[in-house]
């Protein structure tokens, strides 16, 4: 049935805006907004008001989980895929090229996992081909706004440019996963020599001026939104680089942290998380005053455990607690986020839901909210749509969240290095690839991790040993091998009865 020009604009005018407001590198912890059942001192420290606001307007997720770095969330989010299965699984910068720590690695021979992130063409032995999600929703309608930090593909390849993935717009995204400086003074690092990798592409406009990179992102995004805002929906993907390093304090709030006796860098890295704040507020000021907000939906989400290994002020893998550990960790510290949805009319302001997601499920998530019936993808989605959270109404039957690393980041700390892992539950099971440890916790009754339960619970470890071994088989996940013996490391089910 072919429809009149009059009511297919209709119909893609009813399609709900939507924001996805993602910040780099944020802790469960940074926040004035507590997501567990007590604040924390962490909780006094932060000052978060807009994200105090968008809870009390919408909906607070406190087990939302992410991945322990940067690009194999980014591309589940933007594939719907989990990262066992996309293969992009750390992160990206070099065409073609491993990471040097993972050349070096003393033990292991790690697998030649997906180093150019995603594309949208097929043919790229190291890139997972890939449906965008920004190119659903731009085919259905939607004038799609990418802003801030991309890191989807290496350099020279088609991921690193946000506009062969379905972007209409692209403000400051490339293929680097952190600037080189946040200060418009610093022409937010270009000219530096030598620096240019990192360097903060197309903010011409703002070099040489007294402006953090923050607030240069903001009021971009804000720009284009006018260019669009009431004539056709839009989908606004807010992705900043704050608050990755480097930590360089936002002098519009700094000095409120000073004054609270802390540490010189943990104040530099309050003000970045009240300056990330401030965006959040202003753009949900700009809904407002445009008469916009009943009808955008606002998601808040982080792309992977604070940073605590390194960087920090103070005692190194203590920034989340009572989370354990950080970026880069599998402990939860590493991957659980704090996450809050607005959806006007269908969220309940100022709900709670322990429901269990993660990062992929936002994918089947947005184009249902967009009302995309229809969509063809050339992968298979992992990912569960929340929507029915969202209205009150969580499935009541739990499924396993993985988790797959078959390589390594860099840091040491406690969780730190190759593993996989499976969550259900109550229960969490850790397999680490190097010396081929199991761990098991309970997590609701042991936030923190402090007691593996492995040997006194030997049948639920044997049962999510399983689990997670079958899933890693069905996606066939990559493992890493053994450098001295020349073998693959095994599935964590075939060394089960022997670890525990």
């Amino acid at each position: 049935m072919f429809l009149s020009c009059q009511t297919q604009e209709k119909k893609t005018i009813d399609r709900p805006n939507i924001v996805l407001f993602l910040v780099d590198d944020m802790g469960w912890q940074d926040t004035s907004v507590p997501f567990w059942n007590q604040k924390t001192p962490f909780n006094d420290r932060y000052h978060t008001p807009n994200m105090e606001r968008l809870a009390a307007e919408g909906m607070k997720f406190t087990q939302a989980y992410a991945t322990p770095v940067c690009s194999p969330t980014r591309i589940s989010l933007m594939t719907g895929m989990n990262a066992a299965h996309h293969r992009v699984t750390n992160w990206t910068l070099r065409k073609d090229a491993l990471q040097p720590m993972e050349k070096n690695h003393l033990t292991l021979r790690f697998p030649e996992w997906n180093v150019n992130g995603m594309s949208p063409v097929a043919g790229d032995p190291k890139a997972v081909h890939a449906t965008p999600l920004p190119k659903l929703l731009q085919t259905a309608g939607y004038f799609t706004i990418h802003t801030g930090k991309a890191h989807f593909g290496a350099i020279g390849t088609p991921g690193e440019n946000p506009l062969n993935l379905g972007f209409n717009v692209n403000i400051a995204g490339h293929a680097a996963g952190a600037p080189e400086s946040y200060l418009g003074m610093e022409n937010f690092g270009n000219g530096k020599k030598g620096k240019a990798v990192w360097a903060v592409p197309r903010l011409e406009k703002y070099h040489g001026n007294d402006i953090y990179l923050t607030e240069a992102l903001t009021r971009e995004a804000l720009t284009h939104l006018d260019s669009v805002a009431g004539r056709k929906p839009f989908f606004l993907y807010m992705s900043h680089y704050a608050v990755h390093t480097p930590i360089m304090g936002d002098k519009r709030f700094l000095q409120k942290y000073l004054n609270k006796n802390l540490d010189s860098t943990e104040a530099k890295y309050a003000s970045m998380i009240e300056g990330m704040d401030k965006s959040l507020g202003d753009i949900m000021d700009y809904l407002e005053e445009k008469k916009l907000a009943d009808n955008t939906v606002i998601l808040f989400m982080s792309d992977n455990g604070g940073l605590s290994a390194v960087a920090r002020g103070g005692e190194p893998h203590t920034h989340n607690k009572p989370l354990a550990s950080g970026k880069g960790s599998i402990y939860e510290g590493g991957i659980r986020e704090p996450m809050l949805v607005k959806w006007p009319g269908v969220t309940k302001p100022s709900s709670i839901t322990d429901h269990q997601i993660i990062i992929e499920d936002f994918f089947p998530t947005l184009v249902e909210m967009a009302n995309i019936t229809n969509a063809r993808t050339v992968q298979k989605i992992d990912g569960q749509s929340f929507v029915s959270v969202l209205k009150g109404h969580p499935s009541k039957d739990q499924r396993p969240l993985f988790w797959h690393y078959p390589n390594e980041w860099g840091p040491n700390g406690p969780g730190i290095g190759a593993h996989s892992a499976v969550r259900l539950s109550d229960f969490k099971l850790i397999y680490f690839h190097e010396d081929q440890k199991i761990e098991l916790y309970n997590i609701t009754n042991d936030i923190g991790e402090t007691e593996n339960l492995a040997d006194q619970r030997p049948e639920k470890a044997n049962e999510l040993a399983i689990i997670l071994s079958n899933h890693l088989k069905a996606v066939n996940a990559q493992m890493p091998s053994h450098k001295k013996t020349g073998k693959k490391v095994p599935w964590p089910n075939e060394i089960i009865n022997d670890d525990i």
